[in-house]
């Protein structure tokens, strides 16, 4: 029995060393495996992808003119708020003011506290 024991104690240990040599590979071995990946371009250098930059077509005061229209068209987004497009309104100002005296002399228009409520 116990010869069983130590022979069975002897054999995984035999097992166990021969699978650890088997499994680890040295540390020059796999930085030779890393330099030939890199060179063959699986691994991306560094910290960050390498991004190709596109080169634009248009000049830059015209790309300049264009931002600085759409920011006053409001639709360029700044900071945290969403992109609200204002409606312009087709009238001149004189011709609103005067509605809207009209209509607050037909009574239209609530004045006061009752128009907040």
């Amino acid at each position: 029995m116990k010869l069983k024991l130590a022979l069975l104690a002897l054999i995984a240990a035999t097992s166990m060393i021969a699978q650890a040599q088997t499994a680890t590979k040295s540390r020059a071995d796999c930085s030779k495996e890393a330099v030939a990946a890199m060179k063959a371009g699986d691994i991306e250098c560094g910290e960050k992808p390498a991004v190709v930059k596109s080169k634009s077509t248009k000049a830059r005061p015209a790309v300049k003119a264009e931002t600085k229209e759409a920011m006053k068209a409001g639709e360029v987004a700044t900071g945290e708020k969403p992109v609200v497009v204002k409606s312009k309104s087709t009238k001149a100002r004189p011709a609103v003011k005067a509605e809207a005296k009209e209509a607050a002399k037909a009574g239209a228009i609530e004045a006061g506290e009752a128009a907040k409520k």
